[in-house]
């Protein structure tokens, strides 16, 4: 099992049984260099976690009245290396109410989501900065705004269904391992690299041909600062009220799991015996002479003259039936083959009415 495995089942088994939606928040192209700037970088990818993980909790507190739940991973690099700043997140689809129950829902105001991102990031970027330095990068914020009439983009689609310990593992390969992997680098000579890479836009695949420092360059920058955490933990599933929220997710989810076992002990697909009774009021189990009960194995049924089983019970009762068909098929057989032999037989004894037949059939006629 290798360690994005070992990671997502931890994960996994850390999270409540409930269902989870992958969302994805980007930035605009143009702002990408201010997140690399030395002075704000550490500040502004942390910001940039925070401020994703509350424009979802807030919206879902808004709409819903709940409190949900988020694990945020954070991912600064793209397909060809660039530096690209972005926030995956699983979202709880559910949340605590403030009266302690828990509510589920189906949809995430994506469109809505996308503006409330842009103006967070935007705010993000201006209280973090300098005077002298956000009077610097003004012009880029602008063009940001314009260019994005929408908002942000942000990947939340209306009814997406996402298994858990998948999603965990799609995140955590780009947590444990570098921005590039192995088998993507195509050539190195000492001097120049070449490596594949998948255009999104075009969707084909691409190379692209860099010289080694530059290529040290590009994967330098993506090392985050020290003791910086690239995957954080919020609403319910924050450290601070983690063990609360366990308790109060093992009463829903215990009242969940009696719920159905009732709706399975209901809706419980009746077997062939108690239809049997049902409908012709006897037991076909039990023997009508002695009053003992039969077990039923299973069914066989004729196929090409031989008996196949159809169903069986389990792996012993198959094996059963089996040696079952066998003895009755031996049987016919030697039934049938007596049979024949004493056919030939028949034909093949000395008849003393036969021989007269013929006798008298070959004398002469007077």
């Amino acid at each position: 099992m290798g360690e994005s495995q070992r990671w997502s089942d931890l994960v996994a088994h850390d999270m409540f049984a409930v269902n989870h939606r992958h969302v994805i928040f980007t930035i605009d192209e143009g702002l990408r260099e201010i997140f690399l700037m030395d002075k704000y970088r550490s500040v502004l990818l942390k910001g940039l976690m925070d401020e994703a993980a509350r424009v979802v909790l807030e919206a879902l507190g808004k709409n819903r009245k709940v409190q949900g739940g988020v694990v945020a991973a954070l991912h600064t690099f793209g397909s060809k290396l660039e530096f690209n700043p972005h926030v995956h997140m699983v979202v709880t689809m559910g949340g605590i109410t403030p009266d302690g129950q828990w509510k589920t829902y189906d949809y995430l105001p994506y469109k809505r989501l996308r503006v409330y991102w842009q103006n967070a990031v935007l705010k993000l970027i201006r209280r973090t900065l300098s005077p002298w330095d956000k009077k610097r990068v003004q012009p880029r914020l602008q063009r940001a705004y314009k260019a994005n009439a929408e908002g942000f983009y942000v990947n939340a689609p209306k009814r997406s269904r996402t298994h858990l310990k998948g999603l965990l593992k799609y995140i955590s390969r780009y947590m444990k391992r570098g921005p590039i992997a192995m088998d993507r680098i195509v050539m190195y000579d000492g001097e120049s690299v070449l490596f594949s890479y998948k255009d999104k836009r075009t969707n084909r695949k691409e190379t692209h041909l860099m010289s080694v420092e530059a290529f040290i360059g590009v994967l330098t920058r993506h090392i985050p600062d020290r003791h910086f955490k690239t995957i954080r933990r919020y609403g319910i599933y924050s450290r601070r009220i983690k063990t609360l929220m366990k308790q109060v997710m093992a009463v829903y989810q215990k009242a969940v799991r009696r719920r159905l076992v009732e709706l399975k002990q209901v809706m419980r697909v009746k077997s062939w015996t108690e239809k049997t009774v049902e409908v012709f009021g006897y037991d076909p189990l039990k023997c009508s002479d002695c009053g003992e009960f039969f077990e039923f194995m299973g069914t066989s049924v004729a196929k090409n003259g031989r008996l196949k089983v159809q169903y069986a019970k389990d792996r012993q009762a198959r094996h059963y039936m089996l040696e079952v068909n066998q003895n009755i098929a031996k049987e016919a057989y030697q039934t049938k083959y007596k049979q024949a032999e004493a056919a030939a037989y028949d034909r093949c004894r000395f008849s003393w009415e036969r021989q007269r037949r013929i006798y008298l059939s070959e004398m002469p006629q007077a």
